[in-house]
């Protein structure tokens, strides 16, 4: 897998009776067996928004700060690392914390940030 661009944002609402504003996107565009693909991750902010304040995960979140990124721009990258039967997909949608959690381990992470760091050298070359 050739990663080419990972990023994530904040959903905005489209029309005033919708919820969407409440949801953060993900995104990772990679190369893999030749063909370029497109993975989104949609989850609930507050999800992001309770890791931030959770000491178990401060060390995670050193580590992607150190890089001047943040959960929301990496955590799709993270999803298809921590299982890659995910390549077969477009999208995820999670909707619980638990889910959400269980992406948190310290190898994809690690790596996803290694792979993010290496991505942002080639775009300042």
């Amino acid at each position: 897998m050739q990663v080419k661009e990972i990023g994530g944002y904040e959903l905005v609402k489209a029309q005033s009776n919708t919820s969407e504003d409440f949801f953060n996107r993900s995104f990772v565009t990679y190369v893999h067996n030749g063909e370029e693909r497109t993975f989104f991750v949609l989850y609930l902010r507050y999800f992001e928004e309770q890791i931030l304040q959770q000491a178990d995960f401060s060390h995670m979140l050193t580590f992607i700060k150190q890089y001047n990124l943040k959960l929301k721009e990496t955590f799709a990258l993270i999803c298809l690392l921590k299982t890659p039967m995910l390549m077969e997909r477009k999208r995820l949608y999670i909707s619980t914390i638990d889910e959400f959690v269980s992406y948190l381990t310290e190898e994809p992470i690690d790596k996803a940030i290694r792979i993010t760091a290496d991505l942002q050298k080639n775009i300042e070359q």
